[in-house]
């Protein structure tokens, strides 16, 4: 009833939240990508998107067809695995951001283990800066992290818009300097935050840093400042600051999956991984409707 390529272009678009992002990522024409999502539209007898000049959301038909297309796809991949024979061995080296902690990341590398039994995982979480760094040194095959704006690699899974977030209850005093909660050097989020503060001429102060995203968390929470995060990933318990707290706008964040040195032995398990992490982007949030 569903075409599987239909259901991947469906699901492209739905984490980039555009058709111009869906077709780079498919290596597809955009008018492609809209005939593939018409196409399932006419086999749902559903709308899927609303879209208009300008933006590309999710209905709520939409929203019920994620699940189910992902499943489908989970499936039809299982199915084609089992026939081919293929089995895929060796040592994957990956590397998630900290963003990932409180996401349902562990869900899709679980299906993953248990798709792929023979490949050994190994898993390193870290700022998305040094995964970078360790991906260019050869130490990891495979990393899913946030993309430094100048840097034009990667396949997007998620592009998201970074706010300010802190306690409920938290107040900002304007004639003092900003508390801030950040992780430490070369943490992307970080150095975006203190650039957008400087561009602005808003004095600040660092109150906590951590190198975990619980330790940020609790810090937030006890209400000892505000963090930069991805307004998709907003931790339970915490909110996005008002606007007429007046700090800077953060502008925007991509979240990609970019792929290291091709080891031969690990080349295999790393598409495999990248084409479950693609497929399953919109498992990788926290944030509620109310949230956005």
């Amino acid at each position: 009833m569903y075409d599987p390529s239909h259901l991947r272009t469906f699901l492209s678009v739905a984490q980039t939240l555009s058709f111009t992002q869906a077709a780079r990522r498919l290596g597809l024409r955009q008018s492609t990508v809209s005939q593939h999502v018409r196409r399932l539209e006419d086999a749902t007898g559903r709308t899927l998107f609303t879209r208009d000049t300008h933006s590309v959301e999710l209905t709520e038909d939409g929203e019920a067809m994620l699940g189910f297309a992902r499943r489908i796809l989970e499936v039809h991949e299982q199915a084609a695995a089992f026939f081919t024979g293929t089995r895929l061995r060796g040592r994957l080296r990956f590397g998630a951001s900290e963003d990932f902690v409180l996401t349902r990341l562990p869900e899709i590398l679980e299906g993953f283990r248990h798709e792929h039994p023979e490949v050994d995982l190994e898993l390193t979480v870290e700022l998305s800066g040094t995964l970078h760094e360790q991906l260019a040194a050869g130490r990891l095959d495979l990393v899913l992290a946030k993309r430094r704006p100048e840097d034009p690699r990667g396949e997007l899974v998620r592009h998201d818009r970074l706010v300010w977030i802190g306690a409920e209850r938290l107040r900002l005093d304007p004639d003092r300097p900003v508390p801030l909660i950040v992780y430490p050097p070369p943490g992307i989020t970080r150095a975006l935050a203190l650039e957008a503060l400087e561009r602005q001429g808003r004095e600040w102060r660092v109150v906590c840093t951590s190198g975990s995203l619980n330790g940020l968390v609790a810090a937030a929470r006890a209400g000892l400042g505000v963090m930069a995060h991805s307004r998709g990933l907003i931790p339970p318990g915490l909110v996005r600051v008002p606007d007429r707290a007046g700090l800077p706008e953060l502008g925007q964040v991509d979240f990609v999956v970019v792929h290291g040195r091709r080891r031969p032995s690990a080349q295999g398990a790393a598409d495999a991984l990248a084409a479950a992490i693609l497929a399953g982007g919109d498992r990788l949030h926290r944030s509620s409707r109310k949230d956005l």
